[in-house]
């Protein structure tokens, strides 16, 4: 049985939608908007009768309170008034009030009312619900997706193991740590951390084209070579555009193209694509940077010996505003030991 408050500070009203609604719903008779307030601490119903007229808070401030608690925003709320002009409507709707009843109101008319707008509700939550299960879906689809296409480059690339994985975890451990911390965090908004980790994964993406001669050569790479891999870059980015193109997604797979694409510019202008500089380096790239960085740094590799913690912490800071964007250097100092800690597993 569905929950209903009744808020007025006229008796007679209170007893009236008790009598009419008691049969087929649980209802609160209250006299004041800071008693129902009280009784929402224990109990949330299903919608609100609220008067517009009372003496210590109207209906419009209380419905102004609850349409900015989260806790209370999505309860439907209906006015209960003797006022019917075109202005008090409009502010009430603008403010978000779902429906209004003239008084003195009839025993149908509210019946009637509130079976019409608790049907609404049903079918808007039963609606959401299907949504928020497609979404979910939707994002395990492109999770995997990502990491199906990130570890066939990693199967391929003899050279890197378990990369992508670790330099995820690095992503994540940054995202939080920028976001305590107050950093970019303008940028962020409307960020949704975890798919913006899990497309971190396809940054790789473009050595699918780099023949494996050059991808797994265990000597250092000549110039030409080099020249070579550094296209994995902006042919990372073709990649996902190509993507893009054909699935309409524009927001796992924007990501991916910025980590994909800018993961290897610096911040000093010196490097590549396209020698980008500063903040006109995509964010999700300057982020990549030292992820990327340090696992190439405490990895083992044939060409070299892993660098200790230490060292990568040491190359990392004297970078800061030369390769790497110093404000995220700040932030990488924070959590070093995070990073230390997700390398050792």
């Amino acid at each position: 049985m569905k929950t209903i408050f009744a808020v007025d500070d006229n008796n007679v009203n209170l007893l009236t939608a008790e009598e009419a609604l008691s049969e087929q719903y649980n209802v609160f008779t209250l006299s004041s908007v800071p008693l129902m307030f009280e009784l929402l601490n224990d109990i949330v119903p299903d919608l609100i009768l609220l008067d517009i007229l009372m003496p210590d808070i109207s209906g419009f401030e209380a419905l102004q309170q609850l349409k900015a608690d989260n806790r209370y925003s999505g309860i439907p709320v209906m006015f209960l008034t003797s006022k019917n002009d075109a202005a008090t409507e409009a502010l009430g709707l603008e403010m978000g009030v779902a429906d209004f009843i003239s008084k003195p109101f009839s025993k149908p008319v509210l019946l009637n009312r509130i079976k019409t707008q608790l049907e609404i509700e049903d079918v808007i939550h039963e609606r959401t619900t299907m949504l928020e299960f497609r979404t979910e879906r939707l994002l395990k689809l492109q999770n995997s997706m990502a990491s199906v296409l990130a570890n066939m480059v990693e199967n391929r690339d003899k050279l890197t193991g378990r990369h992508i994985e670790r330099t995820t975890e690095y992503i994540k451990i940054l995202l939080n740590i920028m976001q305590e911390e107050d950093v970019y965090t303008e940028d962020m908004r409307g960020w949704n951390f975890e798919l913006v980790a899990s497309s971190a994964r396809l940054h790789d993406i473009g050595k699918i084209v780099i023949t494996d001669l050059i991808l797994n050569k265990t000597g250092s790479l000549t110039a030409e070579e080099f020249e070579k891999m550094k296209t994995h870059a902006s042919e990372g980015e073709k990649i996902i555009d190509s993507i893009i193109a054909d699935s309409g997604d524009g927001y796992f797979l924007q990501n991916a193209k910025y980590f994909a694409g800018s993961h290897h510019e610096k911040w000093d202008g010196t490097g590549y694509p396209r020698g980008l500089k500063g903040v006109d380096i995509p964010l999700q790239g300057r982020i990549m940077a030292i992820a990327d960085v340090y696992d190439a740094l405490v990895s083992e590799r044939s060409y070299k010996k892993a660098f200790t913690h230490e060292e990568a912490l040491k190359i990392i800071k004297d970078s800061s505003g030369t390769h790497f964007d110093p404000e995220l250097v700040k932030i990488f100092l924070i959590c070093e030991k995070e990073f230390a800690k997700a390398a050792a597993q």
